[in-house]
């Protein structure tokens, strides 16, 4: 292996492993969001408010990256967001005032946005139109970080009765990328890419729009599973705390076994056959979580199949627009835009709605969810039907 080929595949593996972390640090809160009412003296639909603030914070991040990676070398960029969100996160348990809270995880979801569009960003430029199976391991390990989240918090309160060990657990995993992408060269975007991100006009415009609205209720789906699955279960005396930790971590298992098998995948089929099966599949499992709310045996049947059919949409969605223009900095960070939205919008709907409509509310917003992505996804495929060629000087 010659120089240039360690280095990309050092770089690879830190970027992997801050996406751990990254996974870690969005799927604690879901479970944790008892304790830190508890902590807060607040409400579950005060503290949920959380939810909102941490995607507004996602989305100016996402916004602030995406021009910055294209001015300046990434990895150092990537280095200063883990260091924040390690910073952020040792604070949380500290935590016992409402805004205080929501200050820290406006700051965090700030980090974290910015990380994500540069991590997929960087990504892209450094293997360019052979991204797909890297593209689905770098989102494989956002699978491992969060299937972890859970675990963390349930070992934490089983052990110390508090949510201490799980969060500064996770803010010492994201000094170890941080440290490293300090000593490693930034890819960038290249000519080639730069040519066909601006020759499409106002198709790529509509592309990155309907890209971005897909993203919107994908995440929109997702956290509402991960978000509201454990007090969903708790509050309807399906499961006890500690179980309902557990069953958001099944989401997260077969979330994580998705995307394994997805890598093998990206590579003997094309993203629209992948996309078109996991969307059927996944809309087929959360129903099965609306259509049965009182059994807990159907619960963890959904989850696990949620889970597993949606663990492909995210990288294989971006791969997807990849091959039809090339993405810069800017051009993904709108990406991240639309997931904040859907991020801030749907599980800040079911905090605000669970105390009039009741915990139904949160199998009926991920339903509703998953429909829209499925008529969204239709309509995409028949105004981008294939993928399209660099255009050469």
């Amino acid at each position: 292996m010659n120089i240039e080929k360690r280095q990309f595949a050092l770089r690879t593996l830190l970027y992997y492993i801050a996406y751990a972390g990254l996974g870690l640090s969005i799927g604690v809160f879901g479970p944790s969001l008892l304790r830190l009412a508890e902590n807060t003296g607040t409400t579950i639909a005060q503290v949920s408010t959380m939810f909102f603030f941490h995607s507004l914070g996602y989305m100016l991040g996402s916004l602030i990256g995406g021009r910055s990676y294209d001015r300046i070398a990434g990895n150092p960029v990537l280095s200063l967001m883990l260091v924040c969100m390690a910073v952020t996160l040792a604070v949380v348990p500290f935590v016992n005032i409402l805004w205080v809270l929501i200050v820290v995880v406006l700051l965090l979801g700030m980090a974290q946005g910015s990380l994500d569009v540069g991590g997929n960003t960087l990504l892209l430029w450094t293997y360019g139109n052979e991204v797909g199976p890297y593209m689905n391991g770098l989102h494989l390990f956002f699978g491992v970080g969060a299937f972890l989240a859970p675990v963390l918090v349930a070992q934490s309160i089983r052990i110390g009765d508090n949510l201490n060990l799980a969060y500064w657990g996770m803010a010492g995993l994201m000094l170890i990328p941080a440290v490293g992408l300090l000593f490693l060269g930034s890819p960038s975007q290249s000519d080639e890419a730069d040519d066909l991100a601006n020759a499409g006009g106002r198709s790529n415009v509509l592309l990155v729009g309907m890209v971005a609205a897909f993203l919107l209720f994908y995440i929109g789906m997702e956290h509402g599973i991960t978000g509201w699955i454990s007090t969903y279960a708790t509050t309807t005396n399906l499961l006890d705390e500690i179980s309902a930790a557990y069953a958001t971590s099944l989401f997260w298992g077969t979330f994580t076994l998705g995307r394994v098998l997805s890598i093998p995948i990206a590579i003997r089929l094309r993203p629209r056959h992948v996309l078109t099966i996991d969307l059927l599949g996944c809309f087929a499992s959360i129903m099965i979580l609306l259509l049965w709310p009182g059994s807990a045996a159907a619960l963890r049947i959904s989850l696990a199949g949620a889970g597993f059919f949606a663990a492909p949409l995210f990288p294989t969605i971006i791969t997807f627009a990849e091959n039809r223009m090339r993405l810069s900095g800017k051009t993904t960070s709108l990406f991240f835009v639309g997931a904040s939205i859907g991020g801030m919008f749907f599980p800040w709907l079911i905090g605000q709605c669970y105390a009039g409509v009741g915990p139904r509310m949160v199998p009926i917003t991920i339903a509703a969810s998953a429909a829209l992505l499925v008529l969204l996804f239709t309509v995409l495929v028949k105004r981008y039907p294939g993928k399209v060629q660099a255009i050469r000087k």
